[in-house]
């Protein structure tokens, strides 16, 4: 995979989960840490999106 392609997966993953995360704090059902745990997922990649973008620089 190259790396754009890898790239443009993660930013995928990420627009995903971030709108998951909405959903999920509309929901009044959903789990503080639920949210949490997604919260961070979406962090890591946006590190992950991050670092990638910065190395091929």
């Amino acid at each position: 995979m190259s790396l754009s392609s890898h790239l443009t997966e993660l930013k995928k993953k990420h627009e995903h989960l971030s709108m998951e995360v909405e959903q999920a704090q509309r929901s009044p059902s959903t789990d503080d840490l639920k949210i949490a745990a997604m919260k961070k997922q979406k962090l890591k990649l946006k590190e992950e999106i991050t670092r990638l973008t910065a190395e091929a620089v």
